[in-house]
């Protein structure tokens, strides 16, 4: 049995629930039996690897444990779990990568290790790494991971000339972005999007359609303040801000204020909102990971400032054209193709009749 791919499963059911810590799995094998696992609750509650011990009890003693992140040595919200699995007596622990934390970076290996326990690291990391790569990001930098997702026609289009999207891609790709939106901590658009879509942005349930427990902040972008007060993302449960490129009027602050929306006032020099000033300020609120939802204006700033870590596209089997369609990716872009840029790590999933693909901007 893969005890590193059970524990990254674990690992993922943490996932849009403990941020800002890292979601982790952890397994707990006593001969061929599994006698412990566990994921991390949310902030304040038990890690991973207190979890499985705590299932296993006793019977922890001389076994395995199996942990997606190094863990942790230092003290927290919470005692540090190395200490813990000293105490339980675990012989042996494989570790998938460290924990880029400099309170942590090798020092629960090491403290392991001069326990007399054995360390074993590198199984499953590239796995282990991408369901951390929010936090990775957050942990280092201080901003959050930006994912820029969009559906497509085959030939680049996100919407008709008139404006028209719904529905672009199928049932099954649209189940998959409610998923996106629950294990993110903010969702943006741009106020184009607001005023031609109107959307919720809201996480639910794919089997039922109604709204999850936990909902991820909803960011609107706004350089002229032009979003109605009556727009969908100020009704919805959770939280919503809108940030002006520009200063607020008193009796605008109030209004909005009134139908629940918080007011940012980032203005950039040329009259668009400060792009990097808002992720420092988003990291500033612990928001490790954000997905941007278009639309094509909002998206190419971005990638034009060199601000997107992933990009995951719907592609669907439908031809729109149109010279005045919108394209998933405007800005200023390229002047040659050799100067494009080029994803890494890709990969390629059917949903329905759709293909998404998803990959990394740059080194990451």
């Amino acid at each position: 049995m893969d005890y590193m791919a059970q524990a990254l499963s674990l690992a993922r059911l943490a996932l849009g629930q403990v941020s800002p810590n890292p979601a982790v799995g952890a397994v707990i094998v006593k001969g061929d039996e599994v006698v412990g696992e566990g994921y991390t609750h949310p902030p304040g509650l038990d890690h991973a690897e207190i979890a499985a011990l705590k299932q296993a009890g006793e019977r922890a003693r001389g076994g395995v444990m199996y942990v997606t992140l190094e863990p942790c040595c230092h003290h927290g919200r919470t005692p540090p779990c190395t200490q813990a699995i000293i105490r339980a007596g675990i012989a042996e622990v494989h570790v998938a990568t460290l924990d880029v934390n400099p309170l942590v970076l090798g020092r629960g290996k090491e403290e392991l290790e001069r326990a007399g326990i054995r360390v074993q690291v590198g199984e499953c990391e590239v796995e282990a790494r991408q369901i951390n790569e929010a936090y990775a990001k957050f942990i280092t930098e201080g901003v959050p991971f930006i994912t820029v997702k969009f559906a497509m026609s085959l030939d680049g289009k996100i919407a008709t000339r008139s404006g028209d999207s719904r529905w672009i891609s199928g049932e099954l790709s649209r189940k998959r972005v409610h998923n996106l939106r629950y294990i993110a901590d903010a969702v943006m658009v741009g106020v184009g999007t607001v005023l031609v879509d109107d959307p919720r942005l809201t996480a639910r349930c794919c089997g039922s359609g109604g709204l999850l427990k936990k909902q991820p902040l909803r960011v609107i972008l706004d350089s002229r303040g032009r979003t109605p007060l009556t727009a969908r993302v100020f009704s919805e449960p959770g939280q919503a801000v809108l940030v002006l490129g520009r200063l607020a009027a008193p009796k605008e602050r109030e209004s909005f204020a009134q139908v629940g929306a918080e007011l940012l006032e980032l203005p950039a020099p040329d009259g668009r909102v400060d792009l990097k000033n808002l992720l420092a300020v988003l990291g500033e609120r612990k928001v490790t990971s954000v997905l941007v939802e278009g639309g094509g204006i909002l998206s190419g700033a971005l990638f034009d400032e060199g601000l997107v870590d992933k990009v995951i596209a719907f592609v669907a089997p439908l031809i729109i054209g149109g010279r005045e369609a919108k394209t998933a990716v405007a800005g200023r872009g390229v002047d040659k193709v050799q100067d494009s840029l080029k994803l890494e790590q890709v990969t390629v999933e059917r949903f329905g009749e759709d293909v998404m693909v998803s990959g990394y901007v740059g080194g990451w």
